[in-house]
């Protein structure tokens, strides 16, 4: 417990109204650890709750049912603002002000949360340099392009020294050179600065080299969860083999066809009662279109909630014992 820095305990969070039967559980009965100078990603479709998850662990919103524990307190379904200055926060857009510069953007920033005074001036520099800025600090965020404005909205996530830096889609709209440009920047500033960093993306090829716990979401659960090694080499769930078998791989020594994943999206309003991934699934069994699957450990604490991992697991224990 003593290296964990944030503990998500069976959180949950639901929308709407039941009353108006429109009640839609976004997030359901999620446990993770993110440990002290590590770095998680976080999988998963569009309407997934990916989003929700992060906003809940980084204080914005509050947990329906469930428990968050920071560096070993205890602070039920919601953290407490007071703590808020340990989280930095990169959003999907670059909301910058348009009417400041660089330099104007992350003064406003620390001004917000009463930060003034010559320590706090020296630190607009700093971090426009440690983010290869500081000769744009003058500039208008209409004069930068995509990536110069995503390294501006890290300075100013970063200005506070934070313990946890939470980037919600930090590369969007950015080119595939752009995006490995930024997060290598934000690996290099991890190590830099020893903090832990949750992302969230939907590109599993950028963040296969510099990430070391993946998470996989669907409708609202984690239906894997393991080291990069384990998730790109020994995947348990069917969502995963499915997002694996539908990115280009260059070590590829013959030519092998995308497989895209057939279907749509699970309808949130409308969750199947077994897996949620049932209806999409090549695999699907009728036990899988019923029950909800129990969760299946591997090594290192990979885990997975799969029916058909649960039947091989089975199969092998009796062929270890010599029953089939």
């Amino acid at each position: 417990m003593q290296d964990v820095k944030l503990r998500a305990q069976e959180l949950c969070k639901s929308f709407g109204s039941e009353k108006d039967k429109t009640l839609v559980a976004v997030i359901d009965h999620i446990s993770m650890d993110i440990h002290h100078k590590e770095l998680v990603v976080i999988l998963g479709p569009s309407g997934c709750g990916k989003s929700t998850f992060l906003k809940i662990l980084g204080g914005i919103l509050p947990a329906g049912s469930g428990r968050i524990v920071l560096e070993g307190k205890d602070h039920g379904p919601e953290l407490p603002r007071q703590v808020l200055r340990k989280f930095g926060f990169v959003f999907q857009n670059n909301n910058l002000l348009q009417w400041r510069t660089a330099a104007g953007n992350l003064k406003f920033m620390l001004e917000t949360m009463k930060l003034k005074g010559p320590v706090w001036a020296r630190r607009v520099d700093e971090m426009l340099d440690i983010v290869g800025l500081l000769a744009y600090q003058d500039v208008y965020p209409h004069e930068l392009s995509g990536g110069m404005r995503q390294r501006v909205m890290i300075a100013i996530a970063l200005a506070c020294e934070p313990k946890l830096l939470i980037a919600d889609e930090p590369t969007t709209a950015l080119d595939v050179t752009i995006q490995a440009q930024i997060l290598e920047l934000m690996e290099s500033l991890q190590k830099k600065l020893g903090m832990s960093i949750i992302v969230i993306t939907h590109d599993l090829g950028v963040v296969a080299s510099m990430c070391k716990k993946i998470a996989v979401m669907y409708a609202g659960q984690i239906v894997e969860y393991g080291t990069a090694r384990d998730i790109f080499y020994n995947p348990m769930h069917e969502y995963t083999k499915g997002l694996l078998d539908s990115i280009p791989r260059l070590n590829e020594i013959e030519y092998k066809r995308l497989v895209p994943i057939p279907g749509v999206p699970v309808d949130m309003l409308n969750i199947p009662p077994g897996c949620p991934f049932a209806p999409r699934c090549e695999s699907c069994m009728k036990i899988c279109l019923k029950e909800q699957p129990p969760l299946i450990y591997g090594n290192e604490g990979h885990y997975a909630s799969c029916w058909l991992e649960n039947k091989r697991c089975q199969f092998e224990e009796k062929e270890a014992e010599g029953i089939v």
